[in-house]
């Protein structure tokens, strides 16, 4: 494909990035990221404060692929950075599953960086659990 056969929308990295997409993934695949990533996208455009319930995780009850879970995640990214050049990867912080994340090219490549990133995670985890069991000792909520 040349430039030419590029549909770029109006412009916007997050725009070329879909139309991309739409190009290579299966059509129902496709229809289920826009229906994902909509509520996310319609907030940033009206440059909004919000709080959208985008589940990403497996497990939910309206379960996405991962390959189209993956494609959301960097649709977002691409939609917040307006760079196209976003990798997800994925790290490892425990004996739990490894996690994914969504970053630039220049820190998916740096091992160093990726550990550094690793090491935030499984800080803010501990912190959590710590604050979830003093919010059941204290017989509060514990589902922030």
């Amino acid at each position: 494909m040349n430039d030419s056969e590029i549909p770029y929308g109006d412009g916007r990295p997050v725009d070329v990035y879909l139309d991309l997409l739409r190009l290579q993934m299966d059509a129902e695949d496709y229809s289920r990221l826009l229906r994902a990533v909509a509520p996310v996208l319609k907030a940033i455009e009206e440059e909004r404060l919000f709080r959208v319930d985008l589940t990403l995780d497996p497990g939910s009850d309206d379960e996405l692929p991962q390959e189209v879970r993956d494609e959301a995640a960097l649709v977002i990214a691409t939609a917040v950075t307006g760079r196209l050049d976003n990798e997800l990867v994925e790290i490892d912080v425990d004996e739990a599953d490894p996690i994914r994340i969504v970053t630039d090219a220049n820190t998916a490549a740096d091992p160093v960086r990726l550990r550094e990133i690793a090491d935030y995670v499984k800080e803010q985890h501990r912190e959590n659990q710590e604050l979830r069991g003093i919010a059941e000792a204290s017989g509060l909520p514990t589902d922030f």
